[in-house]
């Protein structure tokens, strides 16, 4: 059925949008230390801006330490300047072979500002969910002034696409919460 393919293509683009949200999540700081904090920092390696998790591993042997082992010692320099220049409140330190990246704990004001930037992306999120169901229903409306499908069909269609936005913004919120309380854990 056409209206059936329409909804599963619009619940594909939404599960690609949770996937999106959680890899933007995976990025906001908490108390500890992820390697998602700092893995797609650019990095200026020879003459080209580089992904850090291209350029070494990147682990969390500690939870208030993330340590990168790059598979060139000569990006070490590359690296520690990379991620001062991220602007992210880290201040790495190289000892020759790796550089070790003590993560501090948030004050309460940065938590506080951390929850105020989850919220935004999780409502971004949740807009873009919201666009792609109406994105969806212009198109069933389309098919149902050309005669492609019946007005039963449209309204069985919308529903259950809705349905599926309903689960998705659901998704998201329970991320979102989740997070925030991440966050505010000291």
């Amino acid at each position: 059925m056409v209206t059936a393919s329409l909804v599963t293509e619009a619940e594909n683009r939404m599960k690609k949008a949770l996937e999106a949200m959680k890899r933007e999540m995976n990025s906001i700081r908490t108390g500890r230390a992820t390697p998602a904090l700092i893995e797609g920092v650019g990095i200026e390696y020879y003459g080209v801006t580089t992904p850090l998790n291209q350029l070494g591993t990147i682990t969390a042997p500690e939870a208030r330490l993330l340590v990168v082992q790059p598979w060139d010692r000569s990006a070490l320099p590359a690296i520690e300047k990379g991620i001062l220049k991220a602007n992210l409140g880290l201040n790495p330190s190289s000892d020759g072979a790796v550089v070790r990246i003590p993560v501090p704990q948030p004050t309460e004001e940065r938590r506080r500002e951390y929850v105020r930037l989850t919220k935004r992306q999780a409502e971004e999120f949740k807009v873009e969910v919201r666009n792609i169901r109406r994105d969806l229903i212009e198109k069933l409306r389309g098919m149902e002034k050309s005669k492609e499908i019946s007005q039963d069909e449209n309204r069985r269609a919308q529903d259950q696409l809705q349905r599926v936005t309903d689960s998705y913004i659901g998704q998201i919120d329970a991320l979102a919460t989740a997070k925030e309380a991440e966050v505010m854990e000291v």
